[in-house]
Formats: structure tokens, sequence, C-alpha cells
């Protein structure tokens, strides 16, 4: 048995072929899911990057492992005393499948990007590519080929590789020429939609994109990627961006299965796509980064094309999971044991079974670019904001994701019958993982003690920042509003 993770950052389901989207961005990504499970409801626990990484590997919400945010207090695991002696494993993911006799090695530059070196618990061997996020899946997917080459033909092996075409600034090379030249973008971002995104404010918006709120010139260094999304043809251009970064990643997808399938091993080989969550391209007013705890930065593909020994043909299963659910799911399909103390839960008996099963709502966090807590169940999405971020967020936003899956209508003041169901779900979530943690205080708390999320903090010369460049840029009445969340968050720096 062997295992392959490919590991694409910043990757949105609904911009695969296989998820519905109308263009050819994943052909290789497709045949996989035609041949396997393909989830349609697997989201994050924590978003963006690090706090989802390290759900993933601990198996924890992030309020029980203490990683929420970007920086600050809670950017690293918590460690408790008493449980640190001179070499602690933990009951990190890599670890249980180590002990169930995998070799697990990892492609990456996480790790180094974001401080993170945690998450090689249990990883046999790590090869740095050293650019820290800023490579190309040409710069990552060799190495790991090589690797292929001298040990692939061996059993036991976990590979995990590790890409971020689709992540800012679009950057695949420019001979590889744009794929999508004479295919339409996505057709619900009308006038109407991107002209809510330019009269508003917050890191991310139609004037800001990409998250370079402070230096939005940045763009110019790639051109990919248009400056703003100003026009229907600038936002063209941006998801073309995006759209060739994730075919760019497919592409070298393709070379490692066709090398698997030299090697003689590719149908002895279990196959899991994924990332590390998704990305806002125009939901709720950010375009190309995941600042939200919604149904676009923290729902993410998951793809698992079983080897032939396992039996089961393909399916899509539409209940609702953790991602951190599917590994531990894995983890026991191939033999090992789940942590009890984990808050993944396996449902690997429904899986050989062929049936659905999955939980009855999730709860979906961000504290990294805003804090918000969100829950998802039936049809609904309820996002509570704590820190907007420097958006214009209101406290509490309800989407119906049937008939509005790209966020566009608040239904909050319209159905608090909706609303309210929604609070009581989250307050029992926080009631049950409050009772199971390792400490008494939310890091949430911690964070907006802090000022906020790492990103969009106040009190900080990126806040004085924004509110001198809303005045600049003729919109200065989104500046006092700014400086009015400031004052009312206990923080009542003016800003000359």
């Amino acid at each position: 048995m062997r295992i392959l993770y490919y590991d694409i950052d910043t990757l949105r389901p609904d911009h695969l072929g296989c998820y519905g989207y109308h263009r050819d961005t994943s052909p290789n990504i497709d045949r996989l899911a035609a041949e396997g499970v393909r989830f349609d409801q697997c989201y994050v626990p924590d978003s963006p990057c690090l706090p989802s990484r390290a759900a993933l590997l601990t198996g924890r919400f992030g309020i029980r492992n203490g990683v929420v945010n970007h920086g600050g207090a809670c950017a690293d695991p918590w460690v408790e005393p008493e449980q640190r002696g001179f070499r602690c494993w933990g009951d990190h993911l890599m670890v249980r499948f180590r002990q169930a006799g995998f070799h697990p090695v990892s492609f990456s530059p996480f790790p180094e990007r974001h401080t993170a070196y945690w998450f090689l618990n249990g990883f046999c061997e790590w090869t740095n590519p050293g650019k820290g996020g800023m490579e190309r899946a040409d710069e990552v997917v060799p190495l790991a080929l090589n690797w292929l080459d001298r040990r692939g033909k061996e059993d036991g092996w976990f590979l995990h590789v590790n890409v971020w075409d689709p992540h800012t600034p679009y950057r695949a090379p420019e001979k590889y020429g744009n794929p999508f030249r004479d295919e339409p973008p996505p057709a619900w971002m009308t006038e109407e939609a991107r002209r809510r995104t330019w009269d508003t404010y917050g890191p991310g918006c139609a004037q800001e994109p990409g998250g370079a709120y402070l230096n939005p010139d940045y763009a110019r260094s790639y051109p990919r990627m248009p400056n703003q999304i100003d026009s229907l043809e600038s936002f063209r251009r941006w998801i073309d961006g995006y759209d060739t970064g994730i075919r760019y990643a497919d592409d070298h997808l393709g070379l490692l299965l066709s090398r698997l399938e030299e090697l003689g091993v590719l149908d002895d080989t279990l196959i899991i796509v994924s990332s590390d969550h998704g990305e806002n391209q125009g939901e709720l007013s950010v375009y190309g980064d995941h600042q939200t705890a919604d149904a676009i930065t923290n729902r993410v593909p998951m793809v698992v094309r079983f080897p032939r020994s396992m039996g089961g043909g393909p399916r899509v299963d539409r209940s609702l999971y953790y991602q951190f659910d599917v590994f531990a799911t894995i983890l026991e399909l191939v033999g090992g044991e789940p942590s009890p103390g984990w808050d993944a839960r396996s449902f690997a008996a429904e899986v050989r079974e062929g049936r659905s099963s999955g939980r009855d709502f999730l709860v979906l966090s961000n504290c990294a670019w805003a804090c918000q807590r969100s829950v998802r169940w039936d049809r609904w999405l309820l996002a509570r904001t704590y820190h907007s971020g420097f958006k214009n967020y209101p406290e509490l936003m309800l989407f119906d994701l049937q008939n509005d899956p790209h966020e566009q209508e608040n239904l909050a003041d319209r159905m608090p019958e909706v609303v309210g169901r929604g609070l009581a779900l989250l307050d029992r979530w926080h009631s049950e993982a409050m009772a199971r943690s390792p400490r008494s205080v939310d890091p949430l708390q911690v964070v907006l003690r802090e000022g906020g999320p790492h990103h969009a903090r106040y009190g900080t010369k990126e806040f004085a920042g924004y509110v001198r460049r809303l005045r600049e840029t003729g919109r200065s009445r989104f500046a006092e509003e700014l400086l009015a969340r400031a004052r009312s968050a206990g923080f009542p720096n003016e800003v000359p």
C-alpha cells in the first residue's frame, strides 16, 4: 500500500471540472474523481493556511490546539508541560500513519513559510523547495519525481507533495499562455455584483485585491494580475490567472500519475487531492485571498481514489465532513488507529459499505484575517463576526447556500428563527469544545485582546496606513467607520 497526497494550496472546489466548473482546469483531478470518491461538502474547521494545517495534523479544532492566527500568541500549538517529556510524539496524524507502518515524506515549503516545524512531527523525510511558498509546481514536483525514481517501487510510503500555484501572486510561466482566453469567466459576477465590491472597503476588496492592501501596486510585477478589479474585463483577467494556476498544478499532478504508472504502482496507490483552504474571488468583497470563515474559504476539494485492492466504485458523498474526518477515515482503512483525543471522527465503516454518513453541522473559524466563526448546516451558513479585519461586515450574516452559493444576500434580519438555530449550534459546539480543551481560555479571545487578526490588527501601523489610504482614495466615510470600529473594540487611536 502506498499513499500520495497532492496538496494544492488555495484551491476552491467549484473551480474544478469534477465539481461542475465550466472551464477545463482539472483533467487529471477529474480523472481521479471519476474513479474514486468525491466529497462534495468537505470543509477545513480552521482557516487559512497555518490554522488549517494545524487542525489537520493534530486532529483537533484550533480552539483546542491553540493555533488560530498567523502571528501573535495563537500561532503555535499549545504544549502542556505534563505531556512534554524528553521525546514528545503527541497524536499527530503522520505519527499515526508511521505507527501503522508507513514511511511519511513531504515536499513542501510550508514549515519554513510559517515557522511551523511541528508540522514535520512523524515525517521521516522533508525536502524544502526553499522559496517560502513562491515556488511553481515545476520547482516542486520534479523533486518528488526524483524521489519516486529512487524509492517509488518500495511499499509503505506516504508522499505529501505541496504546490502553491493558485495562490497569489499568479505566476504561471508566461510561455504557458492562457488556456482560458476564449472561455467566459464565472457568470455569477455581474457588473452590479462587482460594483458592490468596489464601493466598500477592506483588504481584498476590488480596490485592493489579493490582500496587499497597503501595496496594491505589487500586482504590476505579475502580468496575470490586474492592479484592481475595476471592470468585468479586469475580473476576467484575474480569474484567468487563478484558473491558469489550477491548470498548471493539475498538469504536474499528471506527471506524478504518469510516473507511478511507469513504475507499475499506480493501481496500488491511494491518491488524495485536497487543499488547505479555498479562495474568495469576489465573495464577501474579497478577491484572491482567504479572509473569512465561510463556504468559500473553508470548503475544500476532497478527492480520494482508492487502490483496486480496496474495492469500492466511484461515487459522490454529499454529507458534511471536516477535512480531518476524511484523513482519520483513511488512516483506519489502511490499518491505523485514530486517536480518541482527536476531534476528527473516522467514518471507515460507512465508507466500506459505500454509504454516506457525515456530521449534522460544522463550525468554521478564521482568526488570521478576520475573527469569525460560522455554522454550516442543512442549506445554511451563519457567520458571526467578532472582528471584521478592517472590512465592512455586520455581526451576523446568514446565507442560503442552496440558492445563493456565492453569498450575495444576507438574510439575517429577515430570518431570525434560522439565525437563532445557528447561534444555538455555535453555542453548543463552543461549550463542548471548551469542556475538552486543555486550557480554560478560548484562543479567539486572546486574538481579540491583541487587537485582532494578525493581518488586520487595530492599533498598528497597518491600521493607520489603511485609514490614510481610504482617505486618499475618496473613501473618507469608510475611514471614519473603521476608526469607530476600533474605538468600540477598545483601541481609541486616531490617525492624523
